[in-house]
Protein backbone atom coordinates (compact mmCIF):
# COMPACT_ATOMS: atom_id res chain seq x y z
CA UNK A 1 0.00 0.00 0.00
CA UNK A 2 2.91 2.38 0.57
CA UNK A 3 3.88 1.97 -3.09
CA UNK A 4 0.35 2.89 -4.17
CA UNK A 5 0.43 5.93 -1.90
CA UNK A 6 3.71 7.20 -3.27
CA UNK A 7 2.37 7.19 -6.83
CA UNK A 8 -0.24 9.86 -6.16
CA UNK A 9 2.24 12.59 -5.22
CA UNK A 10 4.11 15.29 -7.14
CA UNK A 11 2.01 15.96 -10.23
CA UNK A 12 3.62 17.96 -13.07
CA UNK A 13 3.11 21.68 -13.70
CA UNK A 14 2.75 22.87 -17.28
CA UNK A 15 2.90 26.37 -18.74
CA UNK A 16 0.10 26.92 -21.25
CA UNK A 17 -1.77 29.80 -22.88
CA UNK A 18 -5.51 30.39 -22.94
CA UNK A 19 -7.30 33.39 -24.40
CA UNK A 20 -3.96 35.21 -24.65
CA UNK A 21 -3.14 34.64 -20.96
CA UNK A 22 -0.18 32.56 -19.86
CA UNK A 23 -1.04 30.26 -17.00
CA UNK A 24 0.52 27.33 -15.17
CA UNK A 25 -1.55 24.16 -14.72
CA UNK A 26 -0.96 21.83 -11.78
CA UNK A 27 -1.90 18.48 -13.33
CA UNK A 28 -3.43 16.68 -10.38
CA UNK A 29 -5.53 14.80 -12.92
CA UNK A 30 -2.33 12.84 -13.64
CA UNK A 31 -1.59 11.80 -10.05
CA UNK A 32 -2.72 8.19 -10.39
CA UNK A 33 -4.62 6.23 -13.03
CA UNK A 34 -7.51 5.49 -10.64
CA UNK A 35 -6.96 7.87 -7.72
CA UNK A 36 -6.47 11.42 -8.92
CA UNK A 37 -7.46 15.04 -8.47
CA UNK A 38 -8.48 16.75 -5.27
CA UNK A 39 -10.08 13.56 -3.94
CA UNK A 40 -6.70 11.85 -4.05
CA UNK A 41 -5.40 14.75 -1.93
CA UNK A 42 -8.36 14.63 0.45
CA UNK A 43 -8.20 10.87 0.93
CA UNK A 44 -4.39 10.62 1.00
CA UNK A 45 -4.45 10.23 4.78
CA UNK A 46 -6.54 7.07 4.46
CA UNK A 47 -4.39 5.69 1.64
CA UNK A 48 -1.10 6.46 3.38
CA UNK A 49 -1.92 4.97 6.78
CA UNK A 50 -2.72 1.43 7.83
CA UNK A 51 -6.00 0.70 9.59
CA UNK A 52 -5.58 -2.89 10.77
CA UNK A 53 -9.01 -3.16 12.42
CA UNK A 54 -11.05 -1.37 9.74
CA UNK A 55 -13.24 -3.54 7.51
CA UNK A 56 -15.71 -1.01 6.11
CA UNK A 57 -15.96 2.60 4.91
CA UNK A 58 -19.25 4.49 4.83
CA UNK A 59 -19.99 7.77 3.05
CA UNK A 60 -22.77 9.74 1.40
CA UNK A 61 -23.51 12.32 -1.29
CA UNK A 62 -24.84 12.71 -4.81
CA UNK A 63 -25.29 9.86 -7.26
CA UNK A 64 -22.48 11.07 -9.57
CA UNK A 65 -20.06 12.38 -6.96
CA UNK A 66 -16.34 12.30 -7.71
CA UNK A 67 -15.80 11.41 -4.05
CA UNK A 68 -18.14 8.42 -4.40
CA UNK A 69 -15.94 6.97 -7.13
CA UNK A 70 -12.62 7.83 -5.46
CA UNK A 71 -13.74 6.14 -2.24
CA UNK A 72 -14.67 3.03 -4.22
CA UNK A 73 -11.07 2.95 -5.50
CA UNK A 74 -9.71 3.46 -1.98
CA UNK A 75 -11.93 0.71 -0.58
CA UNK A 76 -10.86 -1.69 -3.32
CA UNK A 77 -7.17 -0.93 -2.67
CA UNK A 78 -7.63 -1.50 1.05
CA UNK A 79 -9.93 -4.50 0.77
CA UNK A 80 -12.73 -2.72 2.63
CA UNK A 81 -16.48 -3.05 2.24
CA UNK A 82 -17.89 0.19 0.83
CA UNK A 83 -21.37 1.50 1.64
CA UNK A 84 -22.65 4.72 0.10
CA UNK A 85 -25.87 6.61 0.88
CA UNK A 86 -27.58 8.79 -1.74
CA UNK A 87 -31.00 10.44 -1.87
CA UNK A 88 -32.15 9.29 -5.29
CA UNK A 89 -31.22 7.80 -8.64
CA UNK A 90 -32.74 9.10 -11.89
CA UNK A 91 -34.52 6.39 -13.84
CA UNK A 92 -32.23 7.09 -16.80
CA UNK A 93 -29.16 6.34 -14.68
CA UNK A 94 -30.69 3.13 -13.35
CA UNK A 95 -31.36 1.94 -16.89
CA UNK A 96 -28.08 3.30 -18.30
CA UNK A 97 -25.34 3.18 -15.63
CA UNK A 98 -22.50 5.54 -16.52
CA UNK A 99 -19.85 7.86 -15.13
CA UNK A 100 -18.81 7.79 -11.49
CA UNK A 101 -21.90 5.77 -10.53
CA UNK A 102 -21.14 2.97 -12.97
CA UNK A 103 -17.44 2.73 -12.10
CA UNK A 104 -18.10 2.86 -8.34
CA UNK A 105 -20.51 -0.07 -8.71
CA UNK A 106 -17.86 -1.96 -10.66
CA UNK A 107 -15.49 -1.43 -7.73
CA UNK A 108 -17.95 -3.04 -5.34
CA UNK A 109 -19.92 -0.08 -3.95
CA UNK A 110 -23.05 -1.05 -2.04
CA UNK A 111 -25.65 1.67 -2.58
CA UNK A 112 -28.28 2.59 0.00
CA UNK A 113 -30.98 4.67 -1.61
CA UNK A 114 -33.39 7.15 -0.05
CA UNK A 115 -32.57 6.45 3.60
CA UNK A 116 -31.33 9.00 6.16
CA UNK A 117 -27.55 9.26 6.26
CA UNK A 118 -26.19 8.00 9.58
CA UNK A 119 -24.19 10.41 11.71
CA UNK A 120 -20.46 9.90 12.05
CA UNK A 121 -20.62 9.57 15.82
CA UNK A 122 -23.27 6.84 15.52
CA UNK A 123 -21.49 4.67 12.96
CA UNK A 124 -17.73 5.11 13.25
CA UNK A 125 -15.92 2.52 15.37
CA UNK A 126 -12.79 0.36 15.24
CA UNK A 127 -14.09 -1.53 12.21
CA UNK A 128 -15.83 1.32 10.36
CA UNK A 129 -14.58 4.60 8.89
CA UNK A 130 -17.07 7.34 8.11
CA UNK A 131 -16.17 9.86 5.41
CA UNK A 132 -18.18 13.09 5.29
CA UNK A 133 -19.70 14.06 1.92
CA UNK A 134 -16.97 15.23 -0.43
CA UNK A 135 -14.25 14.48 2.12
CA UNK A 136 -14.92 17.65 4.11
CA UNK A 137 -13.07 16.70 7.28
CA UNK A 138 -9.82 17.33 9.11
CA UNK A 139 -8.04 14.30 7.62
CA UNK A 140 -8.13 16.05 4.22
CA UNK A 141 -5.41 18.40 5.40
CA UNK A 142 -2.69 15.73 5.18
CA UNK A 143 -2.81 15.35 1.41
CA UNK A 144 -3.52 19.02 0.84
CA UNK A 145 -0.39 19.92 2.81
CA UNK A 146 1.62 17.71 0.47
CA UNK A 147 0.11 19.65 -2.44
CA UNK A 148 1.15 22.94 -0.79
CA UNK A 149 4.70 21.65 -0.31
CA UNK A 150 4.92 20.64 -3.97
CA UNK A 151 3.75 24.09 -5.08
CA UNK A 152 6.18 25.92 -2.78
CA UNK A 153 9.15 23.86 -3.95
CA UNK A 154 8.25 24.55 -7.57
CA UNK A 155 7.66 28.26 -6.84
CA UNK A 156 11.06 28.53 -5.17
CA UNK A 157 12.78 26.71 -8.04
CA UNK A 158 11.15 29.12 -10.51
CA UNK A 159 12.01 32.12 -8.31
CA UNK A 160 8.37 33.29 -8.37
CA UNK A 161 8.11 35.61 -5.37
CA UNK A 162 4.34 36.09 -5.62
CA UNK A 163 1.99 33.44 -6.99
CA UNK A 164 -1.77 33.47 -7.45
CA UNK A 165 -3.46 30.08 -7.28
CA UNK A 166 -6.97 29.42 -8.59
CA UNK A 167 -9.34 26.47 -8.19
CA UNK A 168 -13.12 26.01 -8.16
CA UNK A 169 -14.74 24.83 -4.92
CA UNK A 170 -17.54 22.54 -3.84
CA UNK A 171 -17.23 22.41 -0.07
CA UNK A 172 -14.06 24.51 -0.26
CA UNK A 173 -12.04 21.99 1.76
CA UNK A 174 -9.10 21.83 -0.65
CA UNK A 175 -8.94 25.61 -1.14
CA UNK A 176 -9.03 26.27 2.61
CA UNK A 177 -6.43 23.70 3.64
CA UNK A 178 -4.22 24.66 0.70
CA UNK A 179 -4.19 28.33 1.72
CA UNK A 180 -3.64 27.41 5.37
CA UNK A 181 -0.71 25.15 4.51
CA UNK A 182 0.87 27.63 2.10
CA UNK A 183 0.88 30.30 4.80
CA UNK A 184 2.88 27.96 7.05
CA UNK A 185 5.59 27.18 4.47
CA UNK A 186 8.44 29.58 3.57
CA UNK A 187 6.86 33.05 3.73
CA UNK A 188 9.58 34.47 1.45
CA UNK A 189 7.57 33.09 -1.47
CA UNK A 190 4.01 34.35 -1.16
CA UNK A 191 1.02 32.41 -2.48
CA UNK A 192 -2.58 33.59 -2.59
CA UNK A 193 -5.43 31.15 -3.19
CA UNK A 194 -8.52 32.29 -5.12
CA UNK A 195 -11.65 30.19 -5.48
CA UNK A 196 -15.17 30.36 -6.88
CA UNK A 197 -18.17 28.70 -5.19
CA UNK A 198 -19.75 26.10 -7.47
CA UNK A 199 -22.26 24.37 -5.16
CA UNK A 200 -23.65 27.29 -3.15
CA UNK A 201 -22.92 31.00 -2.94
CA UNK A 202 -20.12 32.85 -1.16
CA UNK A 203 -21.97 32.77 2.17
CA UNK A 204 -22.29 29.00 1.91
CA UNK A 205 -18.59 28.66 1.22
CA UNK A 206 -17.68 30.87 4.18
CA UNK A 207 -19.77 28.64 6.44
CA UNK A 208 -17.91 25.58 5.15
CA UNK A 209 -14.59 27.30 5.92
CA UNK A 210 -15.73 28.23 9.41
CA UNK A 211 -16.67 24.64 10.27
CA UNK A 212 -13.11 23.55 9.52
CA UNK A 213 -11.14 26.60 10.73
CA UNK A 214 -12.20 29.60 12.82
CA UNK A 215 -9.24 31.74 11.74
CA UNK A 216 -10.37 33.93 8.82
CA UNK A 217 -6.74 34.78 8.04
CA UNK A 218 -6.42 31.25 6.65
CA UNK A 219 -9.34 31.63 4.24
CA UNK A 220 -8.89 31.78 0.46
CA UNK A 221 -10.23 34.79 -1.41
CA UNK A 222 -13.68 33.99 -2.79
CA UNK A 223 -14.44 35.34 -6.28
CA UNK A 224 -18.11 35.59 -7.21
CA UNK A 225 -19.11 34.41 -10.69
CA UNK A 226 -20.50 37.02 -13.07
CA UNK A 227 -23.97 35.51 -12.84
CA UNK A 228 -25.74 32.94 -10.68
CA UNK A 229 -25.11 29.36 -11.74
CA UNK A 230 -27.14 26.46 -10.38
CA UNK A 231 -24.99 23.48 -9.50
CA UNK A 232 -25.38 20.64 -11.97
CA UNK A 233 -27.43 22.65 -14.44
CA UNK A 234 -26.27 22.61 -18.06
CA UNK A 235 -25.10 25.90 -19.59
CA UNK A 236 -24.07 26.48 -23.19
CA UNK A 237 -21.18 28.74 -22.16
CA UNK A 238 -19.87 26.01 -19.84
CA UNK A 239 -19.70 23.49 -22.65
CA UNK A 240 -18.23 26.07 -25.01
CA UNK A 241 -15.33 27.02 -22.72
CA UNK A 242 -14.72 23.34 -21.96
CA UNK A 243 -14.25 22.73 -25.70
CA UNK A 244 -12.04 25.82 -26.03
CA UNK A 245 -9.79 24.63 -23.20
CA UNK A 246 -9.23 21.32 -24.96
CA UNK A 247 -8.62 23.01 -28.31
CA UNK A 248 -6.11 25.58 -27.02
CA UNK A 249 -4.36 23.53 -24.32
CA UNK A 250 -4.90 19.93 -25.35
CA UNK A 251 -6.08 19.24 -21.78
CA UNK A 252 -9.43 17.73 -20.81
CA UNK A 253 -11.04 19.32 -17.75
CA UNK A 254 -13.98 18.32 -15.59
CA UNK A 255 -17.37 19.42 -17.02
CA UNK A 256 -19.04 20.17 -13.68
CA UNK A 257 -16.67 22.44 -11.74
CA UNK A 258 -13.96 23.56 -14.16
CA UNK A 259 -16.14 25.47 -16.66
CA UNK A 260 -17.35 27.81 -13.90
CA UNK A 261 -13.79 28.00 -12.61
CA UNK A 262 -12.41 29.08 -15.97
CA UNK A 263 -15.31 31.41 -16.79
CA UNK A 264 -14.79 33.20 -13.47
CA UNK A 265 -11.01 33.28 -13.77
CA UNK A 266 -11.14 34.82 -17.24
CA UNK A 267 -13.69 37.38 -16.03
CA UNK A 268 -11.14 38.55 -13.43
CA UNK A 269 -7.98 39.39 -15.41
CA UNK A 270 -6.42 41.24 -12.46
CA UNK A 271 -5.57 37.81 -11.02
CA UNK A 272 -3.05 37.50 -13.85
CA UNK A 273 -1.14 40.51 -12.50
CA UNK A 274 1.03 37.87 -10.82
CA UNK A 275 2.06 34.47 -12.22
CA UNK A 276 -1.04 32.28 -11.91
CA UNK A 277 -1.39 28.56 -11.23
CA UNK A 278 -4.65 26.69 -11.89
CA UNK A 279 -5.18 23.44 -9.98
CA UNK A 280 -6.58 20.73 -12.24
CA UNK A 281 -8.59 18.67 -9.74
CA UNK A 282 -9.41 15.68 -11.91
CA UNK A 283 -12.99 14.39 -11.90
CA UNK A 284 -12.80 13.22 -15.50
CA UNK A 285 -14.74 10.01 -14.86
CA UNK A 286 -17.79 12.23 -14.38
CA UNK A 287 -17.47 13.65 -17.89
CA UNK A 288 -18.98 10.46 -19.29
CA UNK A 289 -22.36 11.21 -17.73
CA UNK A 290 -22.08 15.00 -18.16
CA UNK A 291 -21.44 14.69 -21.90
CA UNK A 292 -24.43 12.37 -22.21
CA UNK A 293 -26.59 14.94 -20.42
CA UNK A 294 -25.44 17.73 -22.75
CA UNK A 295 -26.20 15.54 -25.75
CA UNK A 296 -29.70 14.69 -24.48
CA UNK A 297 -30.40 18.34 -23.64
CA UNK A 298 -29.04 20.09 -26.71
CA UNK A 299 -28.36 17.41 -29.29
CA UNK A 300 -26.45 18.92 -32.20
CA UNK A 301 -27.55 22.42 -31.21
CA UNK A 302 -24.60 23.07 -28.90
Amino acid sequence: MKNSASKICNSPIELVQFQNQKIYIKRDDLLHVDFSGNKARKFYYFLLNEFPTVKKVVSHGSNQSNAMYSLSVLAKMKGWEYIYYTDHLPSYLIENPQGNYKHALENGMQLILGQPTPKREDIEDNETLFVVEGGRQAEARVGTKVLAQEIKLWQKAKQIEKLNIFLPSGTGTTALFLQKSLLEIDSRYQSRVYTVPCVGDSAYLMLQFKELDENVLNYPLIIKPKKKYHFGKLYRESYKIWLELQHEMGIEFDLLYDPLGWLTLMDNPTIFSEPTLYIHQGGLKGNESMLARYQRRYGEDI
